[in-house]
């Protein structure tokens, strides 16, 4: 009982620690100089000062891969969830990421070994809690900026094709674009137009936003604008199809979901019925329900009949989730 207290003890102060380590601000010193710097580099008028400028926005638009080594040394393929970062569209570090899966996994461990769950059972459950739901978090913030860029994208096909028809040259197109359309295909826009501005060429800073936002429509634009200038041919005219094409395959997108709505709600009802329901047992009454939070030395790995069956149940229901997920995942 005093090993497990002390245990206790131990995973609230590194809790604790981790997270007054997380949300303290950064140097107040260090914030006043970078400000002064972007005061003068706003205020003059030397081209070396707006090429530094400009540079500047660049690089902090870029996640840094090098704070907090102790925590992202951890990280198998760090280059891999970097990238999952950058497509977020939010300014977070794999150091902020590792904070946050270590103060998952130790106040699960916490509460977990304070309702009398075995030690053994409780870092599993924490570990796969740490490392699962950052995880999930992450990916669906993925989705939901790269289905609103699929959403405002053919708008700004549209917009650059008027642009080229009234004679504007693609590089000036684009930077109307990154002024007019909002949300992540301005911002992806006003990142190309940066990079076109420090140097790079026009193919570089494309392929860097297509392999960071990861679709396929992006690509397509991408490799329009290859083709034509390698071939030559009317860009805008190429640029109207490439819309109505994008805009078609939407609608089937829409179409697909829309006849698979009924499947996935009756997907959802049957996987959280069984939770819901053990959750309202356990708070009406929590005595009827006390096998499954108490833990039995002789069991498999300190665990009561109860708590095995409950993990075979899971892992049963996470078979055929997955079944479903698959029956109506279609590829357009």
């Amino acid at each position: 009982m005093d090993g497990k207290i002390i245990l206790m003890a131990v995973l609230l102060a590194t809790l604790l620690g981790l997270v007054m380590a997380a949300f303290s601000g950064p140097s107040p010193d260090k914030a006043r100089k970078r400000r002064i710097a972007l005061i003068r580099g706003r205020h003059s008028d030397s081209a070396e000062a707006v090429l530094e400028a400009r540079m500047r926005r660049v690089i902090d638009s870029r996640q840094p891969v090098t704070e907090m080594k102790m925590l992202v040394s951890l990280i198998p393929d760090p280059e891999n969830l970097t990238k999952r970062l950058r497509m977020t569209g939010r300014k977070w570090t794999l150091s902020q990421y590792m904070t946050a899966c270590s103060v998952i996994f130790l106040f699960t461990a916490a509460v977990m070994m304070l309702r009398g769950f075995p030690l053994l059972f409780a870092l599993m459950v924490s570990l796969a809690a740490g490392l699962g739901l950052p995880h999930w978090w992450v990916g669906r913030l993925i989705n939901k900026r790269i289905n609103l860029f699929n959403a405002k994208f053919p708008d700004a096909l549209e917009l650059l094709t008027r642009g080229l028809r009234s004679g504007l040259p693609i590089a000036e197109t684009l930077a109307v674009v990154a002024a007019e359309i909002p949300g992540p295909v301005g911002e992806e826009f006003r990142l190309i137009t940066e990079r076109i501005k420090i140097g790079k060429t026009m193919d570089q800073a494309l392929q860097e936003t297509a392999d960071r936002l990861g679709t396929a429509e992006f690509q397509f634009f991408v490799i329009s604008l290859a083709i034509q200038r390698e071939t030559g041919g009317n860009l805008a005219e190429t640029l109207s199809n490439l819309a109505t094409v994008l805009r078609q395959r939407a609608q089937m997108k829409l179409k697909i979901r829309a006849m698979s709505s009924e499947s996935k709600a009756s997907a959802y009802i049957i996987g959280a019925l069984p939770f819901i329901v053990f959750g309202l047992i356990s708070y009406i009454n929590f005595d009827y329900m006390s096998p499954f939070y108490t833990s039995d030395p002789m069991g498999l790995f300190g665990l009561s009949l109860m708590q095995v069956i409950g993990i075979g149940g899971m892992c049963w229901m996470g078979i055929g989730a997955f079944i479903m997920a698959q029956m109506i995942n279609f590829e357009i």
